[in-house]
């Protein structure tokens, strides 16, 4: 089975050591890591990484050689104390917090409007999998497009989305591109900061990156041994 990883930086290609091959797509690098998956720098924000990742997707699908698996990983910031600094959190729910519109009564996601989608749900037993090999926590990652900056904004992503761990910039984009494809989806997330108040002092992400290169170091065998068919 071959997995498609978009991320943001190399910590996923350190997890997996050996020859590298770099393949030129439209817009995006493909990195192809020595018995490990292929690693698609992605970009930032969902509408790049949407792009980006159809891209590998197609391409290996014409090449006869198409992906069982695509996982989205970086870093994000994390919703205290529920995801504190340095911690793994494996999604449950890939949610797009801003996609839909403001109203005097407040915010309608997309499907309260009668069109589209707004979560995407990662296969129960590779979460589950996921999760156990690397003791990251599981819930709602969320997608948005713009970073929160106020405990207002913060506070009020809680209370619509009361099981959100995290918020990030890319994985609502990598599951749609993966389920155009039909093909599962995985969003892995190491904490560099804590979601809220802007304050970069206060990040924290050379730690997130090494927790991240740690957890897909023992994630590894689960990705290499999971097939969807078993699973449904």
């Amino acid at each position: 089975m071959a997995t498609a990883v978009p991320v943001e930086r190399d910590a996923v290609a350190e997890a997996f050591p050996g020859p590298v091959r770099e393949t030129e797509l439209p817009g995006a690098v493909l990195r192809r890591t020595g018995g490990g998956p292929d690693v698609l720098a992605a970009g930032v924000g969902p509408a790049l990484a949407a792009a980006s990742t159809a891209t590998a997707l197609t391409a290996a699908a014409l090449d006869g050689r198409p992906y069982g698996l695509v996982v989205s990983a970086g870093i994000a910031g994390g919703f205290a104390p529920h995801a504190p600094l340095g911690s793994l959190v494996v999604a449950d729910e890939i949610t797009a917090a801003d996609l839909g519109a403001e109203t005097a009564d407040g915010f309608l996601p997309v499907t309260d409007l009668g069109f589209g989608t707004v979560t995407h749900r990662p296969p129960e037993t590779l979460v589950r999998a996921a999760a156990t090999a690397s003791g990251a926590r599981t819930g709602t990652v969320l997608t948005v497009s713009t970073v929160t900056g106020t405990a207002a904004r913060a506070d009020a992503l809680r209370a619509r989305h009361p099981r959100a761990l995290a918020e990030a910039m890319e994985g609502f984009g990598v599951a749609e591109a993966a389920a155009a494809h039909c093909v599962p989806v995985l969003e892995v997330r190491a904490v560099s900061n804590p979601v809220g108040p802007r304050d970069r002092a206060a990040w924290r992400i050379g730690d997130a990156l090494a927790a991240l290169t740690a957890g897909f170091g023992k994630l590894a065998p689960v990705l290499e041994s999971w097939n969807r068919h078993d699973h449904r």
